[in-house]
């Protein structure tokens, strides 16, 4: 095999990925503009530069594009957290899996601002949102489940997965208000240490100082 033929998947997965981002980002363009019940496959693939047959190789309906997830091509956390060494903390082994998502995340922005808007002008597409999180929450719980031994009657997995989950909503929430200033992974890395500590009492003003 030559150089040129190994870099060659290489090449057609980013191609991939960068057709994938143009229609999701199509989608959601379209669906700020005129509502997403008023979007059409058509006009996505119009939009994004492709045509509709290309259009149902990467999605299935319309509301996949909407509700898909831009972070394709990045490590699964899931996947990622069985490789961390089990003497690593749970919290620690959190914000090791989930930084490069967080750093993708901040790369995108614009989108991700924009995908939030979409979902709270479109309230019908939660329900599909929030059937994705549920998935990646379950594998998420298994990963942890495995990394620390845990058997299936514990409810250890399941919060642990629950609750980072919550992290990363409330770090999303902070990050992209028009105030903000700190980065994504600033909240992310300040919600997890939040719950690090316990919920017995909040932090003192004088401990996040």
């Amino acid at each position: 095999m030559t150089p040129e033929n190994t870099q060659r998947p290489g090449v057609r997965e980013t191609k991939r990925r960068q057709t994938r981002l143009a229609l999701i980002g199509a989608a959601l363009r379209l669906a700020d503009t005129h509502g997403a019940d008023r979007v059409t496959v058509d006009a996505i693939s119009a939009d994004a530069g492709v045509s509709p047959r290309t259009f149902f190789n990467y999605f299935a309906t319309r509301d996949d594009a909407l509700v898909g997830d831009p972070l394709e091509g990045c490590p699964n956390p899931g996947e990622e957290l069985r490789a961390v060494p089990a003497d690593r903390s749970v919290p620690d082994a959190l914000l090791e899996v989930f930084t490069p998502g967080l750093a993708r995340i901040e790369e995108d922005r614009d989108l991700w601002l924009l995908r939030m808007r979409v979902f709270e002008k479109n309230p019908q597409l939660l329900p599909l949102l929030a059937a994705a999180g549920m998935t990646a929450e379950q594998e998420m719980a298994d990963a942890i489940g495995q990394r620390t031994g845990t058997g299936p009657d514990s409810a250890y997995p399941a919060v642990v997965a629950a609750a980072a989950g919550a992290a990363l909503r409330v770090a999303l929430c902070r990050w992209a208000a028009p105030d903000n200033t700190a980065s994504f992974l600033d909240h992310f890395r300040e919600a997890v240490g939040v719950l690090a500590a316990g919920l017995s009492h909040p932090p003192s003003e004088k401990a996040q100082s």
